[in-house]
């Protein structure tokens, strides 16, 4: 398992990789792929971001595809190469997919995510579900669910994004495979071997990448990525954060800002207030700004009342206080300020607010709401989480 997780922190590395790419390799792995696939070599264009990506995208690579049942041609030769490379990347995912991954079974307690990877092993789970959380599912929430997802979703251009390589931020599934072989839980013949090393040169040497017919638009990888590990991630997972600057910025500018693995405006990093943060309807996006700014901050600034305080029954030794809110507070005038069940990695209990009804005076009340429970039903728990 020591091997593995060696191994699995390779890839991670090269997915939170701010080098220049190596465009070289890069240029030489992508054309091979086209080769693979039967295509003529494409000619390169390179660019600083995937924003700049998009804009430089030919006019058959902004269409989305629609290749399905009787439209498709009957020859997957025939099929656009797009779709020929898809299918080919496909083929290879699958193989690492038939091994069998149910994540629990009769009598074995806790999945492996709930466990260290030698508690797994000595639990009884096969060496195979124990890898699915050490290497795919620890990757895959990093490069894909905190790396490519926001950027994603800042690009806001679903049909393009639905025909993008992502480079760097593929190493989770590369990895997968590339694990399994090299600990001797997976065997691939030749031929696929070979496929998964030119894919695994593509991810080593560049960010993402839309492949034309003709013109392949490649992008630089980041200059910065700021992360920082997840709070009870017991597999190496990490999250977006950065509480200066944009947590990931490309070459030419573009980038996203994140707030402990949240997706934020640039206003909650940069410059948040008060006035910003009672205009904001998203809870999430509200919460990062007020722990940005310090509740104790926020609630002088704001001109906060209390309206009551009282111990926890859910909480031992934490307490709750409710809040009228002048300007409201995400649709309410109230809310509700309490203390996290769980600790953090770093042994503290984050604050946080609930807004809740104007019509409740109660704290122990306003948390059993925010629970769809009664204060007497919330004040009978033996332990919130």
């Amino acid at each position: 398992m020591r091997r593995a997780i060696e191994i699995r922190d390779e890839w991670l590395g090269h997915g939170l990789s701010v080098d220049p790419a190596d465009r070289a390799a890069a240029e030489a792995a992508i054309t091979e792929l086209y080769r693979l696939a039967g295509q003529r070599p494409p000619r390169f264009v390179w660019v600083d971001s995937p924003r700049a990506g998009l804009a430089r995208l030919p006019d058959d690579q902004r269409r989305p595809l629609r290749l399905r049942g009787v439209s498709a041609p009957p020859r997957g030769a025939d099929w656009p190469f797009f779709s020929r490379l898809a299918t080919e990347m496909s083929a290879l995912r699958n193989l690492g997919r038939r091994i069998d991954r149910l994540m629990w079974a009769p009598g074995m307690g806790w999945t492996p995510a709930a466990m260290t990877p030698q508690e797994a092993l000595e639990a009884g789970w096969p060496l195979a579900h124990v890898l699915d959380e050490v290497v795919e599912k620890s990757l895959g929430y990093t490069l894909r669910d905190q790396l490519a997802t926001p950027l994603r979703t800042e690009l806001d251009a679903p049909d393009i994004a639905g025909r993008t390589w992502y480079g760097q931020h593929d190493a989770h599934w590369i990895a997968d495979i590339d694990v399994r072989l090299r600990v001797g839980a997976l065997r691939m013949g030749a031929v696929q071997e070979r496929h998964l090393d030119v894919w695994a040169a593509v991810a080593r040497s560049c960010g993402w990448w839309w492949s034309g017919e003709d013109v392949c638009v490649v992008s630089e990888r980041p200059a910065t990525v700021r992360t920082e590990p997840l709070p009870g991630g017991l597999h190496g997972q990490r999250r977006l954060h950065c509480e200066d600057g944009p947590a990931v910025r490309f070459r030419d500018g573009w980038g996203v800002y994140s707030w402990h693995g949240t997706l934020v405006p640039s206003w909650v990093v940069t410059d948040p207030t008060v006035e910003r943060i009672h205009r904001e309807n998203n809870v999430e996006v509200r919460r990062s700004a007020i722990e940005h700014i310090g509740w104790d901050a926020y609630i002088e600034q704001a001109g906060l009342r209390l309206v009551a305080e009282t111990a926890d029954p859910g909480n031992p030794g934490c307490d709750l206080q409710l809040y009228d809110v002048p300007w409201g507070f995400g649709g309410t005038t109230r809310v509700l300020l309490a203390v996290n069940g769980s600790v953090e990695r770093d042994g503290h209990r984050r604050r946080y607010g609930l807004g809740v009804p104007a019509g409740i005076d109660d704290p122990v009340a306003a948390v059993g709401w925010s629970y769809g429970l009664t204060g007497a039903q919330y004040a009978r728990l033996a332990r919130r989480t």
